[in-house]
């Protein structure tokens, strides 16, 4: 049986590397994305994509919040989990079924979070 797929999308290359290493070290294979407009190329190239983990600030066309509205859409099948240090982005500012994680987060969270999600 083949891995989950999560896709982990951040601009600060030393969370992303923390993530990475924390999913791939509870099974899972990771892509991963530094901005939304490349989170977008990489949904539409990897359909295996069954969750992704996303920060709300990072640079590009849109931020995090907006990729989760467009993922959303678009690839309705895939587990969203969005997270930010700003608290203003809340759980009712996102589309259904999309969840949030304050930062700072324990990685081991957001793995249970993303294993309840892909089942």
């Amino acid at each position: 049986m083949t891995p989950p797929t999560i896709l982990i999308v951040d601009d600060q290359p030393l969370l992303l590397m923390h993530v990475q290493f924390a999913f791939e070290d509870a099974g899972y294979v990771v892509i991963q994305a530094d901005s939304a407009d490349e989170a977008l190329v990489a949904l539409d190239r990897h359909p295996e994509i069954c969750a992704m983990f996303t920060d709300v600030a990072m640079p590009g066309s849109i931020d995090g919040a907006a990729l989760a509205a467009m993922a959303r859409k678009s690839h309705p099948h895939v587990s969203i989990i969005v997270t930010s240090g700003e608290q203003c982005h809340v759980a009712a500012d996102l589309p259904a079924g999309v969840q949030f994680v304050p930062k700072p987060y324990i990685g081991h969270d957001i793995i249970r979070m993303i294993g309840e999600c892909v089942g």
